[in-house]
């Protein structure tokens, strides 16, 4: 069987993000287009459907990293802050951001609440739907 570990990210992710895109109760706010990704980022995303890519890389990141809340999240989409002469700094991404995907995938049915308070999980139905993915990614490349 196929699984998530077996076939490339960046296809998966994108392939997903495909797939986020057909389901009605995930949709970027209204705010998203002009929004940073975290106060490192210059500028916003230049891709217009940046919101299905993100959710598509939380759900595939916990799947393989397990539970996490949105401060583990936001450190996972950090990265370095241009402090001048100074050095650089380590930052983390916009928790605002993380939030809003983690509860609109947690609304489509995709993620589950941890009972100990560990944050969200990937459940019954988003590791079907990341498995099923990864198995056509998988044919795909096998075509290649």
């Amino acid at each position: 069987m196929v699984t998530v570990y077996d076939v490339p990210a960046e296809r998966l992710i994108l392939k997903v993000a495909e797939k986020l895109k057909e389901n009605d109760k995930i949709v970027p706010p209204d705010w998203a287009e002009f929004a940073k990704t975290g106060i490192q980022a210059e500028r916003s995303p230049s891709q217009p459907d940046w919101w299905y890519t993100r959710a598509a890389s939380i759900m595939r990141k916990l799947y393989v990293k397990g539970p996490m809340g949105t401060s583990k999240l936001a450190s996972e989409y950090g990265g370095y802050v241009d402090r001048g002469s100074r050095p650089n700094k380590a930052v983390k991404g916009s928790r605002n951001v993380v939030r809003k995907c983690l509860m609109q995938l947690q609304d489509a049915g995709l993620l589950v609440a941890t009972a100990d308070k560990q944050g969200r999980a990937i459940g019954p139905e988003g590791q079907k739907l990341l498995d099923n993915t990864a198995k056509e990614v998988f044919d795909e490349t096998k075509r290649d």
